[in-house]
């Protein structure tokens, strides 16, 4: 990487910068007109420690400022030309590959972590009609009301939503491995708790709990992408991560359904039963991970020197580097001002508002229908879970060939929920509402995956990108305690006035994705051009050099240069 004086030094360890081994290269492609080179270097600093002064040098002369200008374009073309060298280092048939191993490495355990987020806290739904109607049944043992189960929600996300941006922070200082790791290990001991809670008082203080403990794994392992993939390419790996995540839809139910059937054994009802399993299996996987999961391209024992500097090599250069300082203040206050920032946890709010709260009655929606016995309604959830593994595999593979603007895939799914919830208004018969239940649902689980990749794009650098995506994702769940109060026992059986007040909320998030596919649409021009100039590229065997950068706003036409 390039030193604090600006000149290039060792870069073994550092970053894209590293010397390669000589190597045949590819011939370069440039890109589409409006697509920029942007090469993610430091420039040297400047003479004088303030701007507009010029200082002597040792003879008490002024410098020679055309030597020093030719300096500076000395110093960034030797930076392009190293990077050059990194990005001709593997064919295309020999990145594909490395690709594969980078997903089978990183995403099948960022996968896995995320199926096991979702299992346990989607398990408070399923156990609140598990043995209902019996003194077992955990509403009937804890002595709670509808409206008193409501809370468990509210309490969960309250230190969810505050934890989520400092954990971000903190997981460079840390490392994925062992902060993901402490994560899941922390929330498995607390799930575990739960089994011995007496009353609503103690599940209240347990659900507080596993969400501050819970805080950060989803946005960590969005930011670990960054420093792995390229925007554009994280729709085909967030399409791995979210059909897996979404597995837990089918395990939950299947587990339901079975210790809804071994309430009483050795004492525990069946939701104890349930909480204790998935607190077990949480507990042995975050040890796992503490050995398996890698960090950085940097320091993966499993990637050559030639690798490490390719993958980085690639990044666009906004993208945050493990070489990077842990914390940089400058960077946040950067991000807080970024009116892309307050848009993108907007949508995420008026979302997450208006569908988090249907997700978590589905369960007793199904029950409510009348169809079957309620351990039988558990299986009916598994429909659900398994067209939304559908949507969300073919949206992904459309999405992730750049042809469409990404946008319009949001959008997409939100005018089918907003069709899907006023069948739930209006309410013809049970059919009907299960159907659009289904569909509802699924879809509503197919939005995330095509929406991040689109937030990706606009973040920048280590600090910015921690804060950024752990402030959307984190605010942007307000959803998760407020939701499900739209759904009070005073509007049962059939929740016309609950799907009513979603419909608005969908409404106003289809409004702020409009505007902010408007502020934005330079830069997700570009990305997708970007995109397909890269994969026309490597079918003729080339490798295209230029990269997009950050243009949307109209001040700011370079990416700020780290100090």
């Amino acid at each position: 990487m390039l030193g604090d004086d600006g000149e290039i030094g060792d870069t073994t360890a550092s970053g894209w910068l590293r010397a390669v081994d000589p190597v045949l290269p590819r011939s370069a492609t440039g890109f589409h007109q409006g697509t920029h080179l942007m090469s993610s270097v430091k420039l040297p600093v400047a003479a004088s420690s303030r701007a507009g002064e010029f200082s002597e040098d040792s003879d008490g002369k002024l410098p020679n400022t055309e030597n020093t200008v030719a300096d500076e374009q000395s110093t960034v073309e030797s930076a392009e030309e190293i990077r050059r060298q990194a990005l001709s280092a593997l064919t295309p048939e020999e990145e594909k590959k490395l690709l594969r191993r980078i997903d089978w490495h990183l995403m099948s355990l960022c996968s896995l972590i995320f199926m096991f987020k979702n299992l346990d806290v989607d398990n408070v739904s399923n156990a609140r009609i598990m043995n209902r109607g019996t003194n077992q049944n955990i509403m009937t043992q804890l002595g709670m009301t509808a409206d008193d189960y409501n809370l468990v929600t509210v309490l969960y996300y309250i230190p969810y939503i505050i934890g989520e941006a400092p954990s971000n922070l903190l997981l460079k200082r840390f490392s994925p491995s062992k902060w993901q790791s402490r994560i899941m290990i922390t929330w498995g001991v607390v799930l575990a708790c739960h089994c011995a809670v007496t009353n609503k008082g103690g599940l209240y203080a347990a659900r507080f709990f596993l969400g501050l403990a819970e805080a950060g794994q989803f946005p960590g392992v969005i930011l670990q992408m960054c420093y792995w993939y390229r925007p554009d390419e994280m729709s085909l790996r967030l399409l791995y991560f979210y059909i897996c995540g979404n597995l837990s839809g089918i395990f939950s139910g299947i587990l339901a359904f079975a210790f809804d059937h071994a309430s009483g054994a050795c004492g525990l009802s069946g939701w104890q039963w349930l909480m204790l399993a998935e607190a077990i299996a949480t507990i042995v996987v975050g040890f796992a991970i503490w050995f398996l999961l890698p960090d950085f391209p940097e320091t993966a024992s499993w990637l050559s020197d030639r690798e490490k500097a390719f993958i980085q090599a690639r990044l666009p250069p906004n993208a945050p580097r493990a070489a990077e300082q842990n914390f940089n203040w400058g960077e946040i206050v950067q991000s807080l001002k970024d009116i892309r920032l307050w848009l993108f946890t907007l949508i995420w709010a008026f979302y997450t508002v208006g569908t988090s709260g249907v997700r978590f009655y589905q369960s007793t929606v199904i029950a409510d229908l009348g169809f079957t016995s309620i351990a039988t309604a558990q299986l009916l959830n598994l429909p659900i879970t398994l067209l939304g593994l559908f949507v969300i595999a073919v949206s992904g593979i459309f999405a992730d060939n750049g042809r469409l603007p990404r946008p319009l895939y949001p959008l997409s799914f939100l005018v089918i929920i907003l069709a899907c919830y006023s069948v739930m208004v209006i309410y013809p018969n049970t059919g009907g509402v299960y159907a659009a239940t289904m569909i509802g649902n699924a879809v509503t689980a197919a939005w995330f995956p095509t929406m991040w990749p689109w937030r990706v794009q606009t973040t920048s650098r280590a600090t910015g990108s921690a804060f950024s995506i752990g402030f959307v994702n984190s605010y942007g769940q307000i959803g998760g305690a407020i939701g499900p109060q739209l759904f009070r026992a005073a509007y049962a059986p059939r929740y016309q006035i609950s799907f009513g007040v979603a419909m608005a909320l969908v409404g106003c998030c289809m409004i702020t994705t409009l505007i902010t596919w408007w502020v934005t649409r330079d830069t997700e021009r570009n990305t997708r051009k970007s995109k397909l100039a890269k994969l026309a590229a490597a079918k003729r065997g080339e490798t295209a050099f230029e990269d997009v950068i950050d243009e949307d706003l109209r001040k700011r036409h370079s990416v700020p240069q780290q100090r």
